[in-house]
């Protein structure tokens, strides 16, 4: 694609300088720790090949050895924070989440990036470094390879002393069960029949170690991507519709406190519904309207006159009433769902739409607070809460709050959906040990099923997985699958 290339050489400062010995030793061990840890399943594994990965793009960077800034250091301890999400939860998809959001702040700390440009395009940094990164690194490599002294003999006898290691090792655990038992608690299974396996993994790690590296040595400038300002507006063509706006959302708020905060008699009087039909009758309408506020926000910003003093006041004063209408939408939308959750249970979805408005809501006071304080922090802290969020998500597990509400709520109703129960990962099981039999058995057993007997190595298992098979193990599920019909699934999810 010729016509990128000059775009992305104008955002480039410098050309990446020779590669360290420090640079490669690190991506040399992240390629080694993926070839043997990687294989199995994701947990702790992560979070070991990243590491060294980071040492990489650190010794790689021209600021090496001088004390890297706040925001870097946030990215960079928040991106190894959420590989921690995998090696606690069994559930996958807040572990997809954590690792997506790992590489969005490994990019961040390896930019620099300040702007909304700059922080939603960097990670494209990464992927136009892959190529680039590999032949630096090889250049590298060449470089010292041919060399007689330094790192040259170092890095020739590192390579061939894990060369025998891996050969002799795979013939003595053939040879031996007692040692190929001894050996398989420490490293993964060097069997020939993994060797493709393991190499395509070698490689994965070399490549993505050294894309991070020759971005950090080389960093895009992303910030230097300038939108231009929009159109300034009179104030009556932009202020008349944002004050109409906030006149129907005080009529809207208005209602929501008199009727949704008032109590069950009070959404019987007034709308001739339950609880659970009135939840679901708005809940997603303003899940919409809160996005739309956001999008309102963005270009009444990009059109608003600040000439002077009065027009910037003007501005605060209407957006900032916007913003505080906005969080009583949010909790409006918060609280219908958690009267549809009475009525129905928890569900991933429900969790999940939860969180994204709670998140908005964040991102309305982050809003609220640069009209005060200024918005040059704003791309940065909206990419922090969002992380935050995802890590929080993770370490609260979903999976577990979703089990334990709905047997809290058979604690209480009599009501269970075994199907919804049985969809769920391990994660779920200490909250399902606690129902009666045989609910307990029949919630319990598909996914014991799914664990399976052969257990993942210690680096690829979960604290969830080890959790639940300790309750499988104590107490396994003892009933018939006829006990579980239809007749124990007393309610359904809507």
């Amino acid at each position: 694609m010729p016509e990128t290339t000059p775009i992305l050489a104008d955002l480039r400062t410098d050309p990446p300088g020779p590669v360290r010995t420090a640079t490669l030793c690190s991506v040399l061990a992240a390629a080694v720790l993926s070839m043997l840890f990687l294989g199995d399943g994701l947990a702790i594994n992560l979070l070991i090949v990243a590491i060294p990965a980071a040492l990489a793009a650190y010794f790689a960077s021209p600021k090496a050895g001088s004390r890297p800034g706040a925001w870097s250091l946030t990215w960079a301890v928040g991106g190894l924070a959420l590989l921690i999400v995998p090696a606690l939860r069994d559930a996958g998809w807040p572990s997809f989440l954590a690792v997506v959001s790992s590489v969005v702040l490994g990019s961040l700390a390896l930019h620099g990036s300040r702007t909304w440009l700059g922080v939603i395009l960097s990670p494209i940094g990464l992927c136009e470094a892959v190529w680039k990164g590999l032949v630096w690194g090889w250049r590298g490599m060449r470089e010292r390879g041919s060399s007689a002294r330094g790192a040259g003999p170092v890095m020739r006898a590192a390579a061939m002393t894990a060369a025998l290691l891996l050969v002799f090792g795979a013939l003595f655990a053939g040879a031996d069960a007692a040692f190929a038992d001894l050996l398989g608690e420490l490293i993964p299974d060097t069997s020939p029949a993994g060797v493709p396996v393991r190499l395509l993994l070698l490689m994965i790690g070399a490549v993505g170690a050294l894309a991070a590296a020759h971005v950090a040595a080389s960093p895009l400038r992303w910030d230097r991507l300038v939108v231009k300002p929009g159109r300034a507006r009179g104030r009556l063509e932009w202020a008349l519709p944002l004050i109409v706006l906030n006149v129907l959302f005080g009529a809207f708020n208005a209602v929501q406190l008199a009727v949704l905060f008032g109590g069950y008699d009070t959404v019987l009087d007034r709308t001739g519904l339950s609880y659970s039909a009135y939840a679901r009758q708005g809940f997603w309408q303003l899940l919409l309207a809160t996005l739309l506020t956001l999008l309102v926000i963005v270009f009444a910003l990009r059109w608003a006159p600040r000439d002077c003093a009065k027009d910037r006041t003007l501005v605060r004063a209407v957006l900032g009433t916007l913003c505080a209408m906005t969080l009583v939408v949010v909790a409006s939308a918060v609280r219908r769902m958690d009267m549809y959750v009475e009525a129905y249970g928890l569900t991933r979805l429900r969790i999940s739409v939860v969180a994204v408005e709670l998140w908005l809501g964040v991102i309305i006071l982050l809003i609220m607070a640069a009209g005060i304080w200024g918005a040059r922090w704003l791309p940065r802290a909206v990419a922090a809460s969002a992380a935050a969020g995802v890590l929080a998500f993770g370490l609260l597990s979903p999976d577990a709050m979703i089990a334990e509400r709905n047997v809290q709520r058979y604690e209480d109703t009599g009501k269970l959906d075994l199907d919804y129960a049985r969809q769920l990962s391990a994660d779920a099981i200490p909250a399902l040990d606690k129902l009666p039999e045989p609910q307990r058995s029949c919630a319990i057993k598909p996914i014991a099923d799914d664990l399976g007997s052969e257990r993942a190595p210690w680096y690829a298992t979960s604290l969830g997985e080890t959790r639940a098979r300790r309750i499988i193990e104590k107490r396994p599920p003892s009933a018939h699958w006829g006990a579980c019909g239809e007749e124990l699934t007393v309610v359904s999810y809507r």
